[in-house]
């Protein structure tokens, strides 16, 4: 049976496969656009079975800010060529926006989104089939307030979302304080909100550090509380010195404008 280019067109548009994959999966299926998406469906989970025990390091992270709501996604796959595809950082777009329309709470609900009639799983799939590469939806985050903000770095490989709890938060306070997380990878918003488990860390890091310095066994604790102080001040958003102007904190930057940041979310692939 003769394929017109006008279907393998169509079927290119519907799955983003390329146009031989389009072709030789409608002459299977007969023209049948249905049974030609699941063909192509199936070639997409065959290719991610296969390359199951491969790492995807490289991707898109892409973020997104409207009406208190902010999210993150970061669609991984295994190479940088592909990372950089303009189809491969459509998808994460689409699921993006999807998102944004729907305001899911875990990866799974991102994953169960729909989409053109098909879940965003099934999309990542089919892409993975298309490309041949191991892809997966694999970071997912989101903040909600009375003013929210974005940050994507160029590149696309790294991005942070913030929320705060006043409305109409100038967008170049609210905008510096996203790229104070982008930049300066706090560990959490303030002091209180560090988990106890990188507190004892810090702890015995600092203690391990003395002893090493042959400081007296007596001092060990002291001393170790005197960098975990110090800890905080790098290591915790409101605490941290503003990229700006090194005279003054995060919290005395956001006092003087009158924000208060409810949380914040950083997402990256890069190496650090």
């Amino acid at each position: 049976m003769a394929i017109s280019m006008a279907d393998i067109s169509k079927l290119r548009t519907m799955t983003g496969a390329g146009m031989m994959d389009c072709k030789n999966a409608l002459i299977e299926a007969n023209s049948d656009f249905e049974k030609a998406i699941e063909i192509i469906r199936k070639k997409g989970q065959a290719i991610a079975a296969k390359r199951s025990d491969r790492e995807a390091s490289e991707g898109c992270v892409l973020a997104a800010a409207k009406d208190g709501f902010a999210a993150i996604i970061a669609l991984k796959c295994e190479t940088d060529f592909v990372a950089k595809n303009a189809d491969f950082i459509a998808l994460a777009q689409k699921i993006l926006d999807r998102i944004m329309a729907k305001k899911p709470h875990s990866i799974q609900e991102v994953n169960d989104l729909k989409i053109d009639e098909r879940t965003a799983a099934d999309l990542v799939t089919e892409r993975s089939g298309i490309t041949g590469e191991k892809m997966e939806l694999d970071f997912y985050e989101y903040v909600e307030g009375e003013t929210v903000v974005e940050y994507i770095h160029p590149g696309n490989k790294l991005a942070t979302i913030v929320a705060f709890a006043q409305k109409d938060v100038e967008r170049q306070v609210a905008r510096d304080i996203a790229m104070q997380a982008a930049a300066m990878n706090p560990v959490s918003l303030d002091r209180q909100s560090v988990s106890e488990k990188i507190i004892a860390q810090e702890l015995e890091i600092g203690r391990e550090k003395a002893r090493q310095e042959g400081k007296p066994e007596a001092m060990l604790d002291k001393i170790a509380e005197g960098r975990l102080n110090k800890f905080f001040q790098e290591s915790t958003l409101l605490e941290q010195t503003f990229i700006k102007d090194n005279k003054m904190s995060i919290a005395d930057y956001l006092k003087a404008n009158n924000a208060t940041v409810l949380a914040f979310r950083r997402v990256t692939l890069n190496q650090e």
